[in-house]
């Protein structure tokens, strides 16, 4: 199987996600390492894969491992194997990811989290290409194509003593930065399409029927803080969510609910300051609804988000990066947020 047939399907049009392909076309047939930088949610393992994919080690193994998800010793233990009784526990000899991955690919996800001690024997593979099982005594000789990525800034760990500057050096022969999402404006609805039409499929149907207008401006103003992730999550809730397959609504927070735990403190009361006083701002402006017969939850929410803009930006004096410093959220989202509502002008 040639490697383009195995390269994992990258879905964009636009031109920072077409030079970001670009990019990743010419350094996969090297035989050196390479850094992925990106927000979470922006497909870091896919271009892990692709780079593999598109090298000549493509038949060969292509391993991965998250450096979060073990303790300090058992991440030792996974990446470079054990002899047995290297430690309680160890009743034979284990090959780790390295050695398994000999000759191919090996994905280091969160880099970031690894310790200094893993950080070393990194380094040394990277420069000489042996290690030594937890336990050995044995160098061990490998040659195996390092691929990491990380959403932190290394050079600014690095600076602060919290990241070996030496094999930063070594790995960031070439780094690979993933625009975010909201960069990639072009995208979305292609994507957004894609993820409908899969999740469409995957319930048995055969037909999707699209976006309406509304519904593609909620998606386009949105500043997608997850990324593609978090982009497919929300068009999969929508089409699984309308049984017709006509979508009438986007949940961006599933977690929003009338009913939702308050985050800490006592639950604001109806009789609370209005947003005439600052109330809104102080998250107390609550309708008493005893009386009432309906309420449009989605239009009372924009209508007090809007109000809460729009108090932000008169206490910030219209300047938006106080405004967003205020409120907690990036500049992106505060921007998001002033498009959605057409509070730009």
């Amino acid at each position: 199987m040639p490697p383009e047939m195995s390269a994992p399907r990258m879905i964009g049009e636009s031109a920072v996600f077409l030079e970001m392909q670009e990019h990743v076309s010419q350094v996969a047939p090297l035989n050196k390492p390479v850094l992925i930088v990106g927000e979470r949610g922006t497909g870091k393992e896919l271009i892990a894969a692709r780079l593999h994919y598109l090298s000549k080690r493509w038949e060969q193994n292509f391993l991965k491992i998250n450096c979060a998800a073990f303790s300090d010793s058992l991440l030792e233990a996974q990446l470079f194997g054990h002899e047995a009784g290297a430690f309680t526990g160890a009743t034979g000899q284990k090959k780790g990811y390295f050695e398994r991955a000999d000759g191919g690919t090996l994905f280091l996800d969160e880099l970031a989290n690894t310790p200094m001690a893993v950080q070393e024997k990194i380094l040394r593979i990277i420069e000489y290409g042996e290690f030594e099982r937890l336990g050995g005594n044995q160098p061990l000789k490998v040659e195996v194509r390092i691929v990491a990525a990380t959403n932190e800034d290394l050079p600014s760990l690095a600076r602060k003593g919290k990241f070996r500057e030496d094999l930063l050096d070594r790995l960031a022969f070439d780094v690979i930065t993933l625009p975010p999402l909201r960069a990639r404006a072009e995208d979305v609805m292609i994507l957004a399409q894609h993820f409908a039409v899969g999740m469409v499929k995957e319930m048995g149907g055969d037909y999707f029927h699209g976006f309406n207008g509304n519904m593609e401006r909620m998606l386009l103003t949105h500043t997608w803080p997850g990324n593609v992730r978090e982009l497919k999550n929300v068009v999969e809730r929508a089409v699984y969510q309308c049984p017709d397959r006509q979508i009438s609504r986007l949940v961006f927070n599933p977690f929003e609910s009338p009913f939702r735990l308050a985050q800490s403190g006592p639950i604001p009361s109806s009789t609370s300051p209005s947003s005439e006083d600052g109330g809104a701002l102080n998250g107390s402006a609550i309708p008493d609804i005893s009386d009432a017969q309906t309420l449009d939850f989605i239009k009372h929410i924009q209508s007090y988000e809007i109000d809460i803009l729009k108090q932000a930006m008169k206490r910030s004096q219209f300047n938006q990066r106080k405004a967003a410093e205020f409120l907690q959220m990036s500049y992106h989202q505060l921007r998001g947020y002033l498009r959605k509502y057409d509070l730009l002008g």
